[in-house]
């Protein structure tokens, strides 16, 4: 009984110092449970119809509230954060384009996928029988309920995970894994009374805390949403052509928020303060070299001259 605890303690503190080795910022493990709480809200937001065109949100919803539909005999989830957060400001300039920070570097799907990869390796090294997976962003996997579980960050009332170290400046990834570990606390909720977020957004996307409405979400429709925006909503894009950070700049906790060490999140000059008139105008090839590794790929060159065009109709309308 002695060895197996002890064989717990070492590999979990082996997979703690592996993560930090690869770059990752915090490191968390939690208990493989079924997600009962966090899948009857996920279901109720569902029904809601607050995904908006994101059908995959409703898919396999037997995986997003059990991992053990995903690894069979699963006993833990390690959470996996990663800073993002550089300085750089967006421009007040009104011919300048704003790009969410997440999106001014590589793309976190490319830097991040074989640094999980590796320490998924790492761990079947100490244990080759282990049986696990890995999502960064990717699977039909809970990535903020397992955060809070795994004591990695809180909730925030912008639905966003912040944590204490790096405010909500972070990218989520995790393992499932048939192996017992030690287990972290699950994290507080820390927002208080604060509604900043909320008050902040000017299209009202946040409809009661912990509650987004992504119909609304300048973020959503710039970057997933498919199609012509509604006139309404045009006015509100204040120059987001991809993506929005504005919830995420009015949290108190960010004000602990440090610079990422990581050269992969550096910011292009070209993606901090673009111009308007040059990101409508790119050929299919210059939007391709341009984006190149860059998460602004996501939204295609269509989306992207949709987003501009969007955007000076509103201000026309405005």
């Amino acid at each position: 009984m002695g060895d197996a605890v002890t064989s717990t303690r070492t590999l979990t503190g082996l997979v703690k110092e592996k993560a930090r080795e690869l770059g990752f910022s915090k490191v968390g493990i939690a208990r493989a449970q079924k997600l009962n709480e966090e899948g009857a809200k996920l279901e109720a937001w569902l029904k809601k119809g607050y995904h908006a065109s994101m059908a995959w949100m409703a898919r396999d919803p037997e995986k997003r509230t059990d991992v053990q539909a995903i690894v069979p005999n699963a006993k833990s989830v390690i959470s996996l954060a990663t800073n993002y957060y550089t300085p750089s400001a967006h421009s007040v300039d009104p011919e300048k384009a704003k790009i969410s920070r997440y999106a001014w570097g590589d793309d976190y799907h490319v830097v991040l996928t074989p640094r999980i990869q590796e320490l998924v390796r790492c761990i079947k090294s100490e244990r080759p029988d282990a049986n696990a997976v890995s999502y960064v962003d990717t699977g039909p996997v809970m990535d903020k309920a397992w955060a809070v579980r795994a004591g990695v960050g809180w909730l925030g009332k912008h639905t966003n995970v912040i944590s204490k170290e790096y405010g909500s400046w972070i990218f989520l990834g995790e393992i499932i894994v048939d192996l017992e570990l030690e287990y972290d606390e699950p994290m507080a909720d820390f927002c208080g009374s604060c509604t900043a977020c909320i008050e902040a957004c000017p299209t009202d996307a946040i409809v009661e805390p912990y509650v987004l409405d992504s119909n609304k979400c300048i973020s959503y429709l710039t970057i997933e949403h498919r199609g012509e925006f509604s006139d309404e909503l045009k006015p509100y894009l204040d120059n987001w052509v991809f993506g929005c950070d504005i919830c995420q700049d009015v949290c108190p906790w960010n004000r602990f928020q440090r610079q990422t060490e990581d050269n992969s999140f550096a910011p292009r000059s070209s993606n901090v303060t673009p111009d308007l008139n040059e990101l409508g105008t790119l050929s299919s090839e210059e939007f391709s070299e341009r984006f190149k590794r860059s998460p602004v790929k996501r939204t295609k060159r269509e989306g992207l001259v949709r987003n501009v065009r969007a955007v000076r109709e509103g201000k026309a309308a405005g």
